[in-house]
């Protein structure tokens, strides 16, 4: 299964000035519970901002400028390289957008969680995708001074010509 995991603004932000633009308790706990023990792709600025491999997944980092080697953390240059050696096992896109933009027309699943704010001068953006190759199902809403919805879109099968 190869899912991409995300949130983002009302008007559609994921970054500002090198990091996300929101701190919401608990809003991470879904993240932590779907990739834990599975694979994590993300592009070089994402796993830099973390700093340092998650635990308890592997973890690959897309870059074609740097390499990063560990216990559970391994470089690549592309999606295509990370999902051959992942094999069958679960992998989630976890940005940044160049990531984002190649994985969608890929994606079995996609796991967003809609933050309800509108974040003025974002300078990253989720890409634009077609709804309608989707099943859409709302989740929990959840967060204090801001809130948040969890929606996941499976991709509805191909219809066969």
């Amino acid at each position: 299964m190869l899912g991409l995991i995300v949130a983002r603004s009302k008007n559609n932000v994921i970054g500002k000035n090198g990091s996300i633009p929101w701190k919401i308790k608990g809003e991470q706990k879904q993240f932590r519970e779907l990739t834990t023990g599975n694979i994590v792709v993300m592009g070089r600025k994402s796993y830099e901002e973390i700093g340092h491999p998650l635990p308890n997944r592997q973890n690959i980092i897309v870059s074609t400028t740097k390499q990063y080697t560990g216990d559970n953390l391994v470089t690549v240059g592309s999606l295509q390289e990370a999902i051959d050696i992942a094999g069958d096992r679960d992998i989630y896109v976890a940005g940044g957008y160049r990531l984002f933009a190649e994985a969608l027309p890929l994606v079995d699943k996609m796991y967003i969680t809609e933050v309800d704010m509108i974040v003025e001068d974002g300078d990253v953006f989720f890409p634009e995708f077609d709804v309608n190759e989707f099943e859409i199902t709302v989740g929990e809403s959840g967060g204090d001074n801001i809130r948040y919805t969890r929606t996941t879109y499976t991709r509805k099968e191909k219809t066969k010509k």
